[in-house]
């Protein structure tokens, strides 16, 4: 057996290339600024040169002999006629520039703070493991602090260096050229280096200013063919030939004896080229584009960014065995379950290791010429052959044990759902295949709050597990049913929502009664197949057919929000697992019973109360029927006119206060100017009128309106639309205040200078049922516009922030002592989460742990 040697990276050092480096790395030296010839061969000495590789199929590389895919490409060379400097490094040149004498080109440090730094940093080398981002730049903080004006070896005195992005730097107000600067860069001592925080034996500062450029092999910038027949090069070859068009041009004048200004010109404009090159984004200077006018990607856009090669191509890419498109709901699968089209199950394969006990189902689908039948079969020696009508027979004698198949999707096969943007762990999720016929991808719409899905055109992905430990992993840490209590909050964020309160409402609401056939019908549904005994005269009520669904040790007694309205019905009243009074709210469904049976009886009985409660409403809802119409939000005429005197109350208010404040008799609140003072009153004002609205509002829709119910019950919307629509819209604020800014000392034109009313700082006594009038209209845009741009911010600031927290807290885990250590082991919680309690597990969320679940628990 081979013994396995351990070993652990020390430190990593990055390192500049000298110009003598770069030329031995090259294979080529490029001198023709043009790539195939004629005949569509590759230019020898060209920017294609075989000797770099080559991407044309039956043609060999050069330097190595092997052909395209085998050959991993080799480096060239563009010898510079006059240097250029390296764009990236201009803010270290600078650094370095001000931090050495213009006369002897030494350090600006006496020679004690020198030797001082020096031990320092010989300190931070003899403990690595020890030195921080934190010291180093400690080190820095104090070498700039030592720095002197005046040289302290020769006392000369130092013009200001300054540098105009990207590459232009100034001795003063004169302009300094790459070869002044390489010049006063080539005399820093490498003791003076070492002290300025540099290692001269890998990184000396003149070789930023580049004399010969490196050319990337040919398959890092491979050509592609148009439909024409035409050649299209790559933006990095577009960019290198026009570096040695100039390079050229330069060279032909500098031999001919052309004027330093031309000289300088062309200098110039080599190095704009050089500096978009590197990077085609700096600052200062147009970037190169292509003859359609769209910008070069060069070096530093393929690589920076969520486009670049880092983020798109390696930490997140495109995969096999996926499958995505649009997501519709279901109610009627488990929520466990994800409704995958006939078409795409056909599409997708999991692969089945051929054993004893499975020898049988797997010959059925090689056998098999229709859905599901076997697509593939892997031999034992690895050789992988389709089937197909002619070689299924064939292959169908070999099988035996040892052999693994690729099958298509079944009912019943393990996969992962996931909706993006993935903001935490449950957008992505364990499911069960169900195939069922149509085009979409179907959802359990209990299921939506996790993936924060609707159906309004949202698309989701499918991931097809290829392995049994994958497999067996995703079942026991991410299946549906586990997350049903959310790990951030304690409560379930998997629960009945919308349709499913309403209909569970007006079920158990009130003398609710059915008959046996319309019973039989909703418990069928609901898949109970026990009949109880009618509990009222040969009817059922509602409350003994949503009990069906209830253990025997489920007790509430809780005041539904219902319980303004109806006091009998909206005292919720559950006794051993029997609802006795009350209709069920959202409350009590998901939190008083959904939650107690998660805790009590573990995730399997709340996945199935879940998905029998849910289909049990509907059932009854698709009976009963739930409309809500424009004439549910109708106001009767009484409460009209106590809408209106309300209104007008509310308004005279505002103005006596106003009046208050400029007759400078209003008292000022602690804390508070005379001004801020007025507008907390005022809103104090207007809160109240739309309080008084809601009592208003609710005694004239009455205990029956749809409207009302569905936002009282929190099945959806709320009491403040039914305001907005019926009564008023009221007061609209921006950052929590009256609307203040539009036109000079008004909000618009139409309102006096001045005004400090209800009306001209945004009080809409309108509803959207009478209709706005053009000043309320503007006025309410106004504040509807702030949501619209928090949340166009908001969210392009909150997954920035969490893509920076994910890199700064990757390395972290929780060690089996229960501490919470980065990747060099270091402690950085004793106990995770302060208290070593896990949310998901705790009860109700207060953080009170009653022991492990029956399922965490290892029988003897």
């Amino acid at each position: 057996m081979n013994k396995i040697i351990e070993k652990k990276i020390g430190n990593i050092k990055f390192s500049l290339f000298s110009p003598e480096q770069v030329r031995r790395m090259s294979y080529c030296k490029v001198t023709i600024p043009d790539t195939y010839n004629d005949d569509g061969y590759p230019i020898d000495n060209g920017l294609v040169d075989p000797h770099m590789g080559v991407i044309d199929p039956g043609l060999k590389c050069k330097t190595c002999g092997a052909r395209m895919g085998t050959c991993p490409g080799h480096f060239g060379n563009i010898e510079l006629v006059r240097p250029a400097m390296h764009p990236e490094f201009a803010k270290i040149i600078l650094f370095l520039l001000k931090s050495t004498c213009q006369e002897c080109h030494r350090a600006l440090v006496s020679n004690d703070d020198a030797k001082e730094l020096r031990d320092k940093i010989n300190e931070s080398k003899e403990d690595q493991s020890q030195l921080r981002y934190s010291e180093t730049k400690d080190v820095k903080t104090r070498l700039k602090a030592k720095i002197k004006t005046k040289c302290p070896h020769c006392a000369a005195e130092q013009d200001k260096i300054s540098l105009l992005k990207p590459t232009t730097i100034y001795k003063g107000t004169v302009t300094m050229l790459p070869t002044e600067i390489r010049e006063w860069l080539e005399t820093i001592s490498n003791d003076d280096l070492r002290v300025l925080g540099m290692d001269p034996l890998h990184a000396r500062p003149e070789w930023m200013i580049m004399t010969v450029l490196q050319v990337p092999p040919v398959n890092m910038r491979p050509s592609i063919t148009l439909d024409t027949g035409e050649r299209s090069e790559d933006d990095l070859t577009h960019k290198l030939v026009d570096i040695m068009r100039i390079n050229q041009r330069l060279e032909a004048n500098i031999n001919a004896g052309a004027p330093q200004l031309i000289i300088e010109d062309l200098w110039e404009l080599l190095q704009y080229h050089v500096t978009t090159y590197f990077n085609n984004e700096m600052p200062n200077i147009p970037p190169a584009r292509h003859r359609s006018g769209r910008p070069l990607k060069t070096l530093s856009q393929r690589l920076k960014g969520k486009e670049g090669r880092f983020r798109y191509n390696l930490s997140g890419k495109r995969v096999n065995f996926s499958a995505r498109t649009v997501i519709s709901p279901d109610p009627n699968i488990s929520i466990n379950e994800v409704g995958i089209p006939t078409a795409m199950a056909k599409g997708l394969t999991i692969p089945v290791k051929v054993t004893h006990w499975n020898m049988e189902a797997c010959r059925t689908h090689m056998e098999s010429e229709v859905y599901p039948r076997a697509i593939y079969a892997i031999k034992n020696d690895g050789r992988r052959v389709k089937l197909t009508e002619s070689s299924r027979e064939e292959i169908l004698k070999d099988l035996v044990t040892g052999w693994t198949i690729e099958r298509q999707l079944i009912n019943g096969d393990t996969v992962l759902f996931n909706r993006q943007p993935s903001l935490h762990r449950m957008g992505m999720m364990c499911h069960n295949v169900k195939v069922l016929e149509g085009k979409t991808l179907r959802l359990n719409p209990a299921v939506c709050p996790p993936y924060n899905a609707d159906f309004d055109g949202d698309e989701m992905n499918l991931h097809v597990i290829q392995s049994i430990e994958a497999r067996v992993e995703a079942e026991m840490l991410m299946k549906v049913q586990d997350q049903i209590i959310s790990p951030r909050h304690g409560h379930a964020i998997i629960k009945p929502e919308e349709d499913h309160v309403s209909g569970a409402f007006y079920l158990t609401f009130g003398d609710t009664t059915l008959n046996k056939s319309e019973a039989c019908q909703l418990l069928i549904a609901a898949g109970i197949t026990k009949m109880p005994k009618p509990d009222r005269k040969d009817k059922y009520s509602g409350k003994l057919l949503f009990s069906m669904l209830l253990p025997s040790d489920i007790n509430v007694e809780k005041k539904g929000n219902f319980y303004s309205m109806d006091k009998n019905e909206g005292m919720v009243i559950i006794k051993d697992g029997l609802l006795i009074s009350g209709g069920i709210e959202s409350r009590v469904y998901q939190s008083d019973i959904l939650e107690s049976i998660y805790h009590k009886h573990g995730s399997d009985a709340a996945r199935e109360f879940i998905d029998r409660s849910t289909r049990l409403v509907l059932a009854y809802l698709s009976l009963h029927g739930l409309t809500v119409s424009l004439k549910n939000y109708q106001l009767d005429d009484k409460a009209a006119n106590e809408l209106h005197k309300m209104i007008e109350s509310t308004k005279r208010e505002v103005d006596n206060v106003v009046v208050q404040y400029k007759n400078k008799t209003l008292v000022k609140t602690p804390g508070l100017t005379l001004k801020d003072t007025l507008e907390e009153k005022i809103l104090m004002i207007n809160g109240k009128a739309k309080k008084v609205a809601g009592t208003i509002v609710e005694k004239s829709f009455g205990i029956t309106n749809p409207a009302l119910v569905m936002g009282k019950i929190g099945a959806r919307g709320s009491v403040i639309n039914a305001i907005s629509m019926s009564a008023l819209v009221a007061q609209q604020s921006v950052r929590g205040k009256r609307l203040a800014r539009g036109y000079m000392k008004r909000t618009l034109p139409h309102f006096r200078i001045g005004d400090l009313g209800a009306v001209p700082k945004g009080f809409i006594e309108n509803s959207y049922m009478s209709g706005l009038t053009a000043n309320e209209f503007f006025l309410q845009g106004m504040g509807g516009r702030e949501a619209l741009v928090n949340t166009a911010i908001r969210t392009g600031r909150s997954g920035y922030m969490q893509r920076r927290l994910i890199n700064a807290l990757q390395d972290l885990s929780v060690a089996a002592d229960r501490s919470v250590r980065d990747a060099d082991g270091s402690i950085v919680q004793f106990l995770y989460g302060g208290d070593g309690k896990d949310p998901q597990y705790s009860n109700f969320g207060k953080g009170n742990i009653e022991g492990p679940r029956k399922e965490d628990t290892e029988t003897a």
